[in-house]
């Protein structure tokens, strides 16, 4: 490997970094980081909590609480991403920060089920808020040149964290219990909420139009946003995409456990090995997508990601466990290529006063993928038990070869 070669690849690694020089961003990164910490205390505690309320049923209480979650997001954040063109923004970071934080102060506290319920919807629908809010910002608040390495960084984050932090959480719940953990959350919420009250108002508010502020019509901004969304042929291919790995990926969330207990015959620890590998892959992919692909509309990442997905759950059935820990670790790759394009392409394609709309009706689709692919992937595992990663790559494929041939749009790349 010459010189050349090894600059080039550490340049690679390093590029997302690069983005940190901008100190806006920088704070909101690491308030994101706090606050993913804390979600990850707050979910291993809710499990806990379930399992205490009524451990014959905390599954289905978990499963309930997550569909809740994934409900509240698609039903508010069109509204929150036509919010985020018309209110301070600033003032809605930290305004969901600190509900939220009074809402995570009520968990340790309740004794029925119906109370994690309510908690946990009214939690995420202050989430719906503050994501599309926060991913408008970040285009605005940074230079366009470090914007991909600034969406890479933040996914890496996401996924690594994904991994170490219900590590961590369960080693404080040993310590602290399952009730005092919440508190730790809450305190993550205070930290972050205060990285957010450092930041000038008017960095937060840049791209903000005085006509998006003055609009009295907010259905017709939610429709404004949808058609946005959809009318761009980049975006939605990119959209299409998303669709074939939240196929994928509901495929690994669901079934991986009964393959790996049932299929495998392997305790609980080769389960949680063979997730962190999935999560592994995927922070790798983060990194480094942004330096890989440079063409305007990211089909090769978006291409790339969906094939991998579709043919590493294709063979997860007829392998040993050493093997499908390489094939998670390949799906994790593919998961992040096939999704983490789209926030890049919205900031490319949208104008700076409908950014806010097109986030929020993104975000809106991108978990009602995941609302219909779950019970997809619940129904191959009950009905294929041996099959069911075999029958779900060949979907994948086969939806994914679609969206190519109906949305795939022409691949051109950036002089630079």
């Amino acid at each position: 490997m010459t010189a050349t070669d090894k600059r080039t690849t550490l340049q690679i690694l390093t590029e997302p970094f690069q983005a940190l020089k901008n100190k806006v961003f920088a704070k909101l990164y690491l308030a994101q980081t706090i606050s993913l910490i804390g979600d990850a205390f707050t979910w291993v505690g809710l499990a806990l909590l379930a399992y205490q309320l009524d451990k014959d049923r905390s599954a289905v209480i978990l499963a309930t609480a997550l569909t809740l979650r994934v409900t509240a997001f698609i039903i508010f954040s069109p509204f929150a991403g036509v919010l985020a063109d018309k209110v301070d923004r600033k003032k809605i970071l930290y305004i969901t920060h600190f509900i939220r934080m009074a809402i995570i102060c009520c968990l340790p506290f309740i004794n029925a089920e119906w109370h994690i319920y309510v908690l946990v919807f009214f939690l995420n629908v202050f989430n719906a808020f503050f994501t599309p809010t926060y991913r408008a910002v970040i285009p605005q608040v940074i230079e366009g040149k470090y914007y991909r390495e600034a969406v890479g960084l933040s996914t890496a984050t996401y996924q690594l964290l994904g991994i170490l932090g219900p590590a961590l959480a369960g080693v404080v719940a040993v310590w602290l219990g399952a009730r005092e953990i919440f508190f730790i959350d809450a305190i993550s919420f205070i930290a972050a909420a205060f990285l957010i009250l450092a930041i000038p108002k008017q960095e937060l508010q840049k791209g903000v139009a005085a006509a998006a502020q003055q609009s009295q019509n907010t259905w017709g901004d939610v429709i404004k946003g949808i058609r946005l969304l959809f009318g761009n042929k980049t975006l939605r291919f990119a959209l299409s995409i998303e669709f074939v790995s939240a196929i994928a990926g509901a495929m690994i969330l669901v079934n991986t456990i009964g393959h790996t207990k049932n299929g495998l015959h392997l305790d609980d620890k080769y389960y949680g090995w063979v997730m962190a590998t999935f999560g592994i892959g995927a922070a790798i992919a983060a990194f480094v997508a942004g330096s890989l692909d440079k063409s305007t509309t990211r089909s090769i990442s978006l291409i790339s990601g969906a094939l991998i997905l579709g043919f590493t759950v294709c063979f997860a059935n007829y392998v040993p466990y050493s093997m499908l820990l390489v094939l998670w670790l390949f799906a994790g790759l593919g998961q992040s290529l096939a999704e983490m394009p789209s926030e890049t392409l919205i900031a490319e394609n949208i104008a700076s006063a409908d950014q806010g709309k097109v986030y929020g009706s993104h975000f809106a689709f991108s978990h009602l993928w995941w609302a219909i692919t779950y019970p997809i992937a619940g129904f191959l595992g009950i009905r294929f038990p041996q099959k069911e990663f075999l029958y779900g790559g060949v979907l994948t494929l086969l939806i994914a070869i679609a969206a190519m041939f109906i949305f795939k749009p022409s691949v051109k790349f950036k002089n630079s």
